[in-house]
């Protein structure tokens, strides 16, 4: 039974709380809401969420199988899921009445009562949280990480003793958040994303600005003047940028022997082979952790201890394994084109002074990004584009209306099966330059998988297979 009481019996006096999406966020706002007394309403556009079960019983009025209208009408708050855009008629109407309509991280900034380290970006987010995390961590400070890295944010609300909070905040999320008054926020770089949600890149670039509001301090990425706050210039703020820093600000010093250094000024702080994990964007995700670190208090020399222990997430620009002398990377997470650059850009490098060439597996759901963007770095890097997914032809008629070069080799393989039975014939030649595999697909995987880390897994199994089979 969906409802339990009649909605007509609800008004806006009893100060009815909607959600709106049950989702694991949702689901925490639900709880949330009723252990603080409120009066909670849940629809969703399921007709059987599946964690309805889960929710409080208190929760009496479940309207499913679409986001109720009248419902919504009735509320005197709309707690609004990621996932639920603004843009849906019955939240629509509901904006038109002036009923507020907020997100669970509004939720939790209110109630939060400890210093907030807030980070959004396109692409490298949950690295850059999950460092700063554990450098927090490993400073013996109890931290709560959470928000768009899996973890909903009001769920940190329970460690009674947290002193930091560390949150990963998405476009989505951000659209319906004001005033944050994060203790240190950041943009860590912008490319084009979301825009089928956001209409252009003007209305994303709004959407991430708003981590901004309220900020007492901010680390910007000099490389990207879209990551740089429209707000009063007495903040505090620290830059980051591949180039040699000035005083105070985070880069790279590189040594006339070549040794590339993360610098603080013109000081050396750690040599970039001390790093396990590779690539410029990792030394780029790494000056963003330090900075942000520097300006919610951690200890230097720990988050350097930190940063000499950490080997990356799992499908974002991980390393699987080498078969038959070839590095198998799996970088899953890339579903933009901002991402898949910053992988190509930074696993070519690595290869290229050994005149090797990358292997690159693109294709999914495209997201109406344009993909001939990619080609300058495919002509540098790439000497095979492996193409799959719903939008693989669109795909490969972006980079070719780009001028791919002629001897990138171009393949339709519709799947990963397919892709790796290419990879056999493609490697198998003596006059093969490739020395790293790399899926890095631009796009989401919801075509063929569930996930981007069902994808991921899905490559990592296949790379196994292909290590037996050799």
């Amino acid at each position: 039974m969906t409802t339990v009481i009649p909605k007509e019996l609800i008004h806006k006096g009893d100060g009815l709380q909607v959600v709106v999406g049950l989702g694991q966020s949702g689901l925490s706002v639900a709880r949330y809401l009723t252990e603080q007394g409120y009066r909670v309403a849940v629809t969703d556009k399921q007709s059987a969420p599946t964690l309805a079960a889960q929710l409080p019983a208190a929760v009496d009025i479940r309207q499913f199988g679409a986001i109720d209208t009248e419902l919504l009408l009735q509320a005197t708050r709309i707690i609004i899921s990621p996932g639920i855009p603004l843009t849906t008629e019955a939240v629509v109407a509901a904006r038109q009445a002036n009923i507020p309509v907020v997100s669970d991280v509004q939720l939790f900034c209110e109630a939060c009562e400890v210093p907030i380290v807030a980070i959004t970006g396109s692409n490298a987010k949950s690295t850059v949280t999950t460092l700063v995390g554990q450098m927090a961590a490993d400073a013996g400070i109890n931290v709560g990480v959470g928000g768009n890295i899996g973890v909903p944010a009001l769920n940190l609300l329970a460690n009674n003793d947290m002193a930091l909070a560390v949150l990963e905040l998405s476009s989505f999320q951000l659209e319906t958040v004001t005033n944050l008054g994060a203790q240190v926020a950041t943009v860590l770089n912008m490319s084009p994303d979301h825009l089928d949600r956001h209409g252009d890149m003007l209305g994303y670039h709004q959407a991430k600005h708003r981590i901004f509001q309220g900020a007492q301090s901010v680390v910007i990425n000099r490389e990207d003047a879209l990551t740089r706050p429209l707000v009063a210039d007495n903040l505090p703020r620290i830059s980051t940028g591949i180039h040699a820093p000035d005083k105070g600000q985070y880069g790279l010093i590189t040594d006339p022997d070549g040794q590339v250094y993360l610098a603080r000024g013109t000081e050396r702080l750690l040599s970039a082979d001390k790093l396990l994990v590779k690539g410029r964007h990792n030394l780029l995700n790494a000056q963003a952790a330090l900075a942000l670190g520097e300006l919610a208090g951690l200890p230097l020399e720990r988050m350097l201890m930190t940063l000499q222990h950490f080997t990356g997430l799992e499908h974002r620009c991980q390393y699987v394994a080498q078969v038959a002398d070839i590095d198998y990377f799996n970088d899953s997470k890339g579903t933009n084109i901002g991402s898949t650059m910053a992988a190509i850009e930074g696993l070519g490098a690595v290869y290229a002074p050994k005149d090797g060439k990358l292997l690159l597996i693109l294709g999914g759901q495209g997201k109406g990004q344009q993909f001939g963007e990619l080609v300058p770095l495919i002509n540098q890097y790439v000497s095979q584009v492996l193409l799959i997914g719903e939008d693989s032809t669109q795909i490969e008629a972006h980079l070719s209306a780009a001028q791919l070069d002629d001897d990138v080799v171009r393949h339709q393989c519709q799947t990963l099966e397919g892709a790796f039975a290419t990879i056999k014939d493609v490697t198998a030649s003596s006059l093969s330059q490739v020395k790293a595999v790399l899926l890095s697909p631009a796009c989401a995987s919801f075509d063929q998988y569930a996930s981007y880390s069902a994808r991921g897994e899905h490559f990592t199994q296949l790379v196994a297979q292909l290590a037996t089979d050799v």
